[in-house]
């Protein structure tokens, strides 16, 4: 196997990952695949070999190339808002805009589409795949405080979007899946729930990978015992209360009837912020 056929097989294995994340920032399957291969242009090109995490590096060039195309919207004057749909692959695949459309939800990605670059950038590789606001920062040429502000401004207007009731249903039976999987440290059951590439983020940080994750839930069985369905601002989610008063809350967000990223939140003033319902 030859050098460049050995990174085409590597840059491979994130192709499904940096897809995600180009369609969420583009909301365009088309504009979406061209992003991505405009990131393995430029991997051809690099000397990649003092690259530690190459999926990291990865996602840092597509979220670069993707902020690149959202300005370029502007300076070409693209059709307006009102009508606007995600546009079609290059090659038809109905499939997988299906999948790529569920992830993500028509009304949420009209909402994106209302932030600015700079906003939307900030929050879908922050909020969404977990991207510190560092490198966030990086990307945008801002500092790390300026860029956890646009992505606070985004995820506000984003928690605008309620999801179809038709859609908390079956995210609840989701959410009930994982929950006794977890109980029972139930490793498989755990693996059937999530996303192969589901992120878990903490205020100490970040962990992703369906295997990792699964690991992580299945040891805190004693913690599961204890967690109520809820909703959190309106989504679906689970909390442990200590009395009245929440002292741990999961929020969720899915692809495919799978949990895409858990945001396990403990910080008091976080929590105080959030509005959580019975579910």
């Amino acid at each position: 196997m030859t050098d460049k056929d050995f990174l085409a097989e590597r840059f491979e294995a994130y192709r499904g990952h940096l897809r995600a994340v180009a369609y969420r920032m583009l909301g365009s399957a088309a504009e979406a695949e061209d992003a991505v291969q405009e990131a393995w242009f430029r991997l051809s090109r690099s000397d990649t070999r003092e690259v530690e995490n190459l999926g990291g590096w990865l996602t840092t060039v597509v979220g670069r190339v993707c902020l690149d195309m959202l300005r370029s919207r502007g300076t070409r004057g693209e059709e307006p808002l009102d009508s606007w749909r995600p546009g079609p692959s290059a090659e038809p695949d109905p499939a997988q805009d299906a999948v790529l459309a569920d992830s993500v939800g028509l009304a949420l990605l009209v909402v994106l589409d209302t932030l600015s670059p700079a906003e939307r950038l900030a929050f879908v590789l922050h909020d969404l795949f977990g991207v510190p606001f560092e490198e966030v920062a990086r990307i945008l040429g801002r500092n790390a405080a300026a860029a956890r502000q646009l992505a606070s401004r985004a995820r506000r207007r984003v928690r605008g979007v309620e999801a179809p009731e038709a859609d908390l249903a079956r995210q609840r039976e989701v959410v009930d899946a994982f929950l006794a999987a977890a109980r029972g440290g139930d490793f498989d059951g755990l693996l059937t729930v999530l996303d192969p590439d589901v992120v878990a983020r903490t205020e100490a940080g970040v962990n992703s990978g369906a295997a990792r994750v699964a690991a992580g839930a299945a040891s805190f069985g004693h913690l599961a015992r204890v967690a109520r369905p809820v909703l959190v601002d309106g989504a679906t989610g689970l909390a442990m209360f200590a009395g009245d008063r929440p002292e741990r809350v999961l929020a969720f967000a899915f692809v495919a009837d799978r949990i895409s990223v858990i945001d396990i939140i403990t910080d008091p003033s976080r929590l105080a912020e959030l509005t959580i319902e019975e579910a």
